[in-house]
């Protein structure tokens, strides 16, 4: 975005991001009628394309659209496995990250078709570790980027599952969102990210983050990813 164009009215940003948040959420609940078995990972991120297009005139996706299911839930975003075919009795996530009128969303949910009592707990821990991690990044708001990683892979390790990716969370903004140099480490939450992630972007506006928990099993071939804000909601 041209430095022109930025907006500094911080509570103006926070509300863009959190009905892009919003609107995502509204599409996910339409997205969830065309998970079935027989269906192939990449026609059902298809079908979701064009949904998303004419039910909620998304033009623009700002990151691939991920749909992952069986094994395939144990690969982190940027892996690119084969197509899998839904199972009757499968646990499959999507993540999305459509731009609602210059908004970036990032969203991402687990569903369960079926009823293995081991998935189901996956499904469920996911929202409680990232409700965990949140209050954790709210509660020490000098935390870096590594730190908040580290969390992450601690309460995964404590709900008995391992944290998957490699990272846990990333910025998100206006679209295209200001980048940060060294963008690879800095605008992730990751090992090798230093930095506290309430410092400004050097125009003085606030970085917007995601977060994102990803667990597996690796024993049982399994993995579920939960995605929303962390700093707004």
């Amino acid at each position: 975005m041209a430095p022109d164009t930025i907006t500094f009215d911080e509570e103006a940003r926070a509300a863009g991001l959190l009905a892009a948040q919003n609107s995502a959420l509204a599409l996910f609940a339409e997205c969830e009628r065309l998970i079935r078995p027989g269906v192939t990972e990449r026609a059902l991120s298809r079908e979701i394309h064009a949904l998303a297009a004419g039910m909620f005139g998304v033009k623009a996706h700002w990151h691939k659209r991920v749909v992952r299911a069986g094994a395939n839930t144990l690969m982190a975003y940027d892996k690119s496995p084969p197509d899998l075919t839904i199972q009757d009795d499968d646990i499959l996530f999507l993540d999305l990250g459509p731009v609602f009128a210059a908004w970036e969303a990032d969203f991402g949910r687990t569903y369960v078709l079926g009823n293995d009592p081991a998935k189901l707990r996956l499904r469920d821990d996911l929202a409680v570790i990232f409700g965990e991690a949140k209050r954790h990044y709210e509660a020490h708001p000098d935390i870096t980027g590594a730190e908040l990683y580290d969390v992450a892979c601690r309460l995964a390790e404590e709900a008995g599952w391992e944290f998957g990716g490699d990272i846990a969370g990333h910025l998100v903004g206006e679209f295209p969102h200001e980048r940060m140099p060294d963008g690879k480490f800095r605008s992730h939450i990751r090992p090798e990210n230093p930095e506290r992630l309430n410092d400004p972007y050097a125009s003085g506006q606030k970085r917007h983050w995601i977060l994102e928990i990803h667990l597996v099993d690796r024993t049982r071939r399994i993995g579920g990813f939960y995605e929303q804000l962390l700093t707004v909601g």
